[in-house]
């Protein structure tokens, strides 16, 4: 994706947002509030000190109109998780619903996801189960640190951790490397984040017309969004956050952003309305 092509697509989701929040709400944040995000595709992009993608421009935009201002650090994704549920970030942005985190925070769904089993190679015999993975030993996976699609997952993570044929990466930009050079077979994530990833690496521009994408009972459509710490806010503000990210996701502008940036075959793979 070209330098102009980035921009013009940034400045059409910059536009959505305003339009979609032209009436905004009325409660503000009693202080700054703290957002580590990670690099995650398209969704979270981050260039040396340049912090962008589908999120922090929504944050950006939506803040002077809300009353809330999002401070954006960039950090590794396992680093993100730990200090939300340390209690050291107001936000996890952009994370998968699941019960662990329920306990820490409280969750908006923005969209409806899924994460399947991506490669390279169309001539291997197809995949249909996490049973079926376990048992195919010559595949290496390559995983990134911290994402976490529930239960099921984390299951079927162990499993090939004890079998020695993960490799834990910090971010998917890693992952994406790792796949175009050959070191690794297969990664497990959502599609837009994998393309995402790719856009912004000009060395693995050609990887997207050679993927295939798998899907198995054991990773089902779930829910993205984001989570509102209950430790780290005081009562007032995670009222105020959870109305301002209800109007969002209610608004689609998250998939707007989605569909400004990421190709319509794999969207229709990989996301849908919440």
């Amino acid at each position: 994706m070209t330098t102009m092509h980035k921009t013009v697509r940034r400045s059409a989701l910059a536009v959505a947002l305003l339009l979609a929040f032209s009436a905004a709400a009325q409660a503000q944040c009693t202080r700054d509030i703290n957002v580590p995000v990670s690099a995650n595709g398209a969704s979270v992009v981050v260039d040396g000190d340049n912090i962008h993608g589908i999120y922090p421009d929504l944050l950006r935009t939506i803040g002077p109109k809300s009353g809330c201002h999002f401070v954006l650090t960039a950090v590794p994704r396992a680093r993100q998780v730990a200090m939300f549920e340390a209690g050291k970030a107001d936000l996890l942005i952009p994370a998968t619903h699941t019960p662990q985190r329920d306990e820490m925070g409280v969750f908006v769904p923005m969209m409806g996801h899924r994460s399947m089993l991506i490669s390279v190679d169309r001539k291997r015999r197809a995949i249909s189960s996490a049973k079926e993975l376990l048992a195919r030993r010559e595949i290496r996976l390559a995983l990134v640190r911290g994402f976490d699609y529930g239960e099921p997952y984390q299951a079927l993570v162990a499993e090939l951790t004890k079998q020695k044929r993960v490799f834990l990466e910090v971010d998917v930009n890693a992952v994406v490397r790792l796949m175009q050079d050959g070191a690794v077979d297969m990664t497990i994530m959502s599609p837009t984040i994998f393309e995402g990833a790719v856009n912004h690496e000009p060395r693995v521009s050609g990887l997207l017309d050679r993927l295939r994408m798998e899907t198995i009972p054991e990773l089902p459509w779930g829910m993205s969004g984001a989570y509102i710490s209950r430790s780290a806010l005081s009562a007032a503000d995670q009222a105020t956050l959870q109305e301002l990210f209800e109007r969002i996701a209610k608004s689609k502008a998250v998939l707007e952003g989605f569909q400004h940036y990421h190709r319509a075959d794999i969207l229709a793979e990989s996301v849908r309305p919440r």
